[in-house]
């Protein structure tokens, strides 16, 4: 309403999407889509790619056509892209935090609804790595499963025999006692939950490389890189997807 009681329809403008605040990239090609699907004969052209670290006042792209077209679109675009680029932003960081280090860091499935993908896409552009879209790719045996079943390593002989030798099997123990009976078992992977440093280290020795170990649970920036330096293969962490600060990004046009 407000464009249409202020702008002339005819006329025509050219904006450029700003980065308000350092980051890194993600989501450009969606939020450049938002125009596109609002007017077809608005243009766009993204100046930067996926994964690049940006810094404060970079161009990011260039729109140009109806002026109240660039307007209409501009909130839409701009919370998908400063979201995206948030996700990708906290997953570099944590990235850095582990460089030199064999540890990886992966999402998890704590996504904002209808935007999983857009959001594990981020993860990656960020440098990070996705751990499962979803419950038909990999078997995640979690507590309530294994308080259902009895035990962890039961719990995974039931999964194996259920999904055959290719699909891959994950187990989350409490105890690094219940590690060698899972591998025994046949789990593919297992989520070391909640667990100090120190008990890490002694999983990383028992396991010896016979399965990938994954730290889960509370992993922040300040703790990310203590627990890297066990030796685990994986780290995962759910607040990069569903709780990541949103880049600071704007539409300004341009005289």
């Amino acid at each position: 309403m407000t464009s249409a009681a202020t702008i002339p329809d005819d006329a025509e403008a050219v904006a450029h999407i700003v980065a308000r605040s350092p980051g890194c990239v993600a989501g450009l090609a969606a939020a450049l889509r938002v125009f596109a699907l609002l007017d077809d004969t608005v243009e766009a052209g993204a100046l930067v790619v996926e994964g690049d670290l940006v810094e404060a006042g970079a161009v990011l792209a260039s729109v140009s056509g109806p002026a109240r077209s660039l307007l209409a679109a501009e909130r839409v675009s701009l919370n998908l892209l400063g979201h995206l680029c948030g996700v990708a932003t906290a997953t570099r960081a944590l990235v850095d935090r582990v460089a030199g280090t064999n540890a990886t860091v992966i999402d998890t499935r704590k996504t904002t609804p209808l935007w999983r993908r857009l959001e594990k896409m981020a993860v990656e552009a960020g440098g990070g790595r996705n751990h499962r879209m979803g419950l038909y790719d990999a078997v995640l045996i979690k507590d309530n499963h294994i308080q259902s079943v009895g035990s962890p390593d039961a719990a995974v002989r039931r999964a194996r025999e259920h999904v055959g030798d290719d699909m891959t099997v994950e187990v989350e123990i409490e105890s690094v006692d219940d590690l060698e009976s899972v591998i025994a078992a046949g789990a593919d992977i297992v989520m070391l939950d909640n667990m100090p440093p120190p008990e890490m280290r002694r999983a990383v020795a028992l396991a010896a490389g016979r399965c990938l170990l994954e730290a889960s649970g509370g992993v922040t920036l300040d703790t990310i890189r203590a627990v890297a330096e066990t030796g685990v293969d994986l780290i995962s962490v759910g607040w990069i997807t569903h709780s990541a600060p949103a880049l600071d990004v704007a539409l300004d046009f341009q005289d």
